[in-house]
């Protein structure tokens, strides 16, 4: 994958993932913030804060949630941003992160 590939992608995953977020907080209590390429998801009480952001050097989009790092590569035969470990895309990552911080399903 070149640069401006992984560029690409990432706008692309970044920008559903941050109108998705929007959507769903409507009805939780989170506020999502998508600025300079990384984008943010905070709650109030208590106080926590996730965030996702691009890796250019890596190829990667990493996820920092709940004192934890996720670290999740390009997967082409699913054209998403996928966990290794889990198979799971960003999307599904963030919804399983954010369902357990809410404590109810969240669709993403």
């Amino acid at each position: 994958m070149t640069d401006s590939e992984f560029q690409l992608r990432c706008d692309t995953a970044m920008t559903d993932l941050n109108k998705a977020l929007l959507r769903a907080a409507e009805a939780h209590e989170f506020d999502p913030d998508f600025q300079a390429g990384a984008l943010t998801v905070e709650f109030e009480e208590p106080r926590e804060k996730y965030v996702v952001s691009p890796q250019a050097p890596a190829f990667q989009v990493w996820v920092s949630a709940r004192v934890k790092s996720y670290k999740l590569d390009w997967e082409d035969a699913r054209q998403a941003f996928v966990l290794p470990a889990t198979g799971q895309t960003l999307k599904e990552l963030m919804a399983d992160l954010l369902q357990q911080r809410i404590g109810e399903p969240i669709a993403l």
